[in-house]
């Protein structure tokens, strides 16, 4: 857990720096624009440069001049970032929030869609792994409590069939982040910690999302996400697992454990989706819900 005096976390103030990779739609627009409401600078990396114009200017709206920092970025290329670094620590000295969000989603199965699966992982896995190699060696220095965001999906974790690529790559993104955290945990007087952002349905680009699209009542909005991480974030939580309007925590919770129970039972792989075990796991739910209102 961080240490948290009061309801506002330390990182979460007015004058702290915010860096945010993917930062011209989606998830990690709507964190540009909220934590620039809590008066924080903020840096916007992302590698779509019309986009992300548009958004920087919609940040600058509320945070001012000099508050902001428009940098387009590749995070799949180390030179990027680095400059990326360089720009933010030249520019204001300290990263307070760092949210590693850029992520893709072409589809790749198991046997076809190669050249997807490369696209993926260099931005969803070695994205994310050149940021953190690139800001955790300054961060992991500062005197002011940090923390490092790191966004994946219920996708690595519960492996929906559908798009192994972008499955793969969430669970590498899960698998990564426990170890950042645990590193970061076992360092004497760290002032830094990591935390994995897991988002349940939300309206996105990535989720489907489109303007001539009307938004799903089941999905949330990215806003109503990102005002949820931050609230975990500040509770200290590693795993931030979102709910959405169709989806309880409740159920979230039963499919992970019986994800796990495929392994330690000796199941199907992804026996959720099979013909012969979903009646059980449909009951496996139902007793689930049931013993959780006793």
């Amino acid at each position: 857990m961080s240490p948290v005096a009061d309801e506002l976390h330390p990182v979460f103030h007015s004058g702290r720096v915010a860096v945010i990779t993917g930062a011209a739609s989606g998830i990690g627009r709507a964190a540009a624009l909220e934590l620039a409401r809590l008066q924080m600078r903020v840096a916007l990396a992302d590698v779509d440069e019309l986009k992300l114009a548009e958004t920087g200017k919609e940040v600058l709206a509320i945070a001012g001049e000099g508050n902001v920092l428009v940098i387009p970025t590749d995070v799949s290329k180390l030179d990027d970032v680095v400059r990326l670094k360089e720009k933010v620590y030249e520019t204001w000295g300290e990263v307070g929030v760092l949210m590693n969000n850029a992520a893709i989603g072409p589809k790749g199965t198991s046997w076809e869609g190669l050249d997807n699966w490369r696209k993926t992982f260099d931005v969803n896995v070695f994205g994310v792994l050149n940021v953190q190699h690139t800001f955790v060696p300054p961060m992991i220095h500062q005197e002011n409590q940090s923390v490092i965001i790191n966004t994946g999906s219920k996708q690595g974790i519960t492996n929906p069939p559908g798009n192994a690529s972008y499955n793969a790559s969430k669970a590498a993104v899960k698998s990564l982040t426990e170890g950042l955290a645990w590193e970061l945990r076992e360092r004497p007087a760290t002032n830094l910690t990591a935390h994995l952002f897991i988002p349940g349905w939300t309206y996105t680009a990535l989720g489907g999302a489109s303007p001539d699209k009307e938004k799903p009542a089941g999905a949330w909005t990215p806003e109503e996400t990102v005002l949820y991480m931050l609230d975990k974030v500040r509770n200290g939580d590693f795993y931030i697992l979102c709910p959405d309007n169709e989806t309880r925590r409740e159920v979230d919770q039963l499919r992970i454990m019986w994800g796990a129970g495929d392994i330690a039972e000796g199941r199907p792989a992804l026996s959720r989706w099979h013909p012969k075990y979903k009646s059980l796991f449909e009951e496996y739910v139902r007793e689930g819900l049931a013993s959780m209102q006793d």
